[in-house]
Protein backbone atom coordinates (compact mmCIF):
# COMPACT_ATOMS: atom_id res chain seq x y z
CA UNK A 1 0.00 0.00 0.00
CA UNK A 2 1.20 3.39 -0.74
CA UNK A 3 -0.07 7.08 0.90
CA UNK A 4 1.07 10.40 0.74
CA UNK A 5 1.05 12.41 3.86
CA UNK A 6 2.49 14.85 6.09
CA UNK A 7 4.99 14.04 8.90
CA UNK A 8 2.91 14.99 12.41
CA UNK A 9 5.11 13.61 14.81
CA UNK A 10 8.67 11.55 15.50
CA UNK A 11 8.49 9.86 18.33
CA UNK A 12 11.57 8.64 19.91
CA UNK A 13 13.73 5.26 18.88
CA UNK A 14 13.63 2.10 20.76
CA UNK A 15 16.29 -0.53 20.35
CA UNK A 16 17.81 -3.41 22.00
CA UNK A 17 19.19 -6.88 20.81
CA UNK A 18 17.47 -10.22 19.43
CA UNK A 19 18.66 -13.35 18.50
CA UNK A 20 19.77 -11.88 15.29
CA UNK A 21 21.89 -9.45 16.44
CA UNK A 22 21.04 -5.76 17.22
CA UNK A 23 17.41 -3.92 16.19
CA UNK A 24 15.99 -0.36 16.54
CA UNK A 25 12.46 0.81 16.07
CA UNK A 26 11.09 3.92 15.66
CA UNK A 27 7.47 5.21 15.53
CA UNK A 28 6.22 7.92 12.98
CA UNK A 29 2.75 10.09 12.77
CA UNK A 30 1.66 10.72 9.60
CA UNK A 31 -1.48 12.77 8.66
CA UNK A 32 -2.99 12.09 5.61
CA UNK A 33 -6.52 12.56 4.02
CA UNK A 34 -8.10 9.67 1.52
CA UNK A 35 -9.68 12.35 -0.56
CA UNK A 36 -12.61 12.98 2.04
CA UNK A 37 -12.59 16.06 4.17
CA UNK A 38 -11.34 14.98 7.61
CA UNK A 39 -7.66 14.11 7.66
CA UNK A 40 -6.37 10.79 9.29
CA UNK A 41 -3.53 10.08 11.40
CA UNK A 42 -1.57 6.70 10.85
CA UNK A 43 1.57 5.43 12.97
CA UNK A 44 3.77 3.87 10.99
CA UNK A 45 6.82 1.54 12.46
CA UNK A 46 10.56 2.12 10.44
CA UNK A 47 12.41 -1.40 11.65
CA UNK A 48 16.09 -1.02 11.18
CA UNK A 49 15.83 2.48 8.92
CA UNK A 50 17.21 4.91 10.69
CA UNK A 51 18.82 6.51 8.27
CA UNK A 52 15.03 7.42 6.59
CA UNK A 53 13.85 8.49 9.49
CA UNK A 54 16.73 11.00 9.96
CA UNK A 55 15.25 12.52 6.28
CA UNK A 56 11.93 13.30 7.83
CA UNK A 57 10.93 16.36 8.89
CA UNK A 58 7.62 17.72 10.80
CA UNK A 59 5.53 19.09 8.29
CA UNK A 60 7.13 17.65 5.44
CA UNK A 61 5.08 15.60 3.16
CA UNK A 62 6.13 12.40 1.59
CA UNK A 63 4.97 9.43 0.05
CA UNK A 64 5.25 5.97 2.02
CA UNK A 65 4.79 2.46 0.67
CA UNK A 66 4.20 0.37 3.63
CA UNK A 67 3.35 -3.17 4.41
CA UNK A 68 0.34 -3.74 6.35
CA UNK A 69 0.07 -7.00 8.81
CA UNK A 70 -2.03 -8.49 11.63
CA UNK A 71 -1.26 -10.74 14.19
CA UNK A 72 -2.54 -12.66 17.20
CA UNK A 73 -1.54 -12.51 20.95
CA UNK A 74 -3.11 -14.13 23.73
CA UNK A 75 -6.38 -13.80 22.33
CA UNK A 76 -5.91 -10.00 20.96
CA UNK A 77 -4.95 -8.98 17.69
CA UNK A 78 -2.19 -6.22 16.91
CA UNK A 79 -1.74 -4.28 13.58
CA UNK A 80 0.94 -3.77 12.13
CA UNK A 81 2.10 -0.78 9.61
CA UNK A 82 5.74 -1.11 8.78
CA UNK A 83 7.91 1.42 6.10
CA UNK A 84 9.66 -0.15 3.25
CA UNK A 85 10.33 3.23 1.22
CA UNK A 86 9.85 7.00 1.45
CA UNK A 87 10.04 9.46 -1.39
CA UNK A 88 9.64 13.16 -0.49
CA UNK A 89 6.72 14.61 -2.41
CA UNK A 90 7.95 17.63 -4.88
CA UNK A 91 6.50 20.53 -4.80
CA UNK A 92 4.52 21.20 -8.10
CA UNK A 93 6.92 23.52 -10.26
CA UNK A 94 5.27 26.56 -11.41
CA UNK A 95 3.35 26.77 -14.55
CA UNK A 96 5.66 28.56 -17.33
CA UNK A 97 3.93 31.49 -18.76
CA UNK A 98 2.66 31.30 -22.01
CA UNK A 99 4.27 33.18 -24.85
CA UNK A 100 1.97 35.76 -26.17
CA UNK A 101 0.44 34.82 -29.40
CA UNK A 102 1.35 38.43 -30.58
CA UNK A 103 4.20 41.00 -30.30
CA UNK A 104 3.23 43.53 -28.07
CA UNK A 105 2.69 46.53 -29.72
CA UNK A 106 3.08 50.46 -28.28
CA UNK A 107 0.06 52.01 -28.05
CA UNK A 108 -1.53 53.96 -30.79
CA UNK A 109 -1.22 57.78 -29.39
CA UNK A 110 -2.91 59.74 -32.82
CA UNK A 111 -3.28 59.58 -36.24
CA UNK A 112 0.03 60.21 -38.07
CA UNK A 113 -0.66 63.91 -39.98
CA UNK A 114 0.69 64.12 -43.48
CA UNK A 115 1.94 66.89 -45.44
CA UNK A 116 -0.77 67.62 -48.35
CA UNK A 117 0.56 67.62 -51.97
CA UNK A 118 -0.39 70.13 -54.43
CA UNK A 119 -3.46 68.92 -55.68
CA UNK A 120 -2.67 69.02 -59.74
CA UNK A 121 -5.13 67.67 -62.44
CA UNK A 122 -3.08 64.86 -64.17
CA UNK A 123 -4.56 63.78 -67.19
CA UNK A 124 -3.03 60.83 -68.02
CA UNK A 125 -5.82 58.64 -69.55
CA UNK A 126 -4.70 57.29 -73.32
CA UNK A 127 -8.21 58.02 -74.48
Amino acid sequence: MEFEGTVYKILPAASGTSARGPWQRQDVIFDYSDGGSFSRKMCVTFFNRAEDVAKLREGSRYTVSVNIDAREFNGRWFTDIRAWRLQPVEAAPAPAPEAPMMPEMPPITAEPTYAAAPQQEVDDLPF
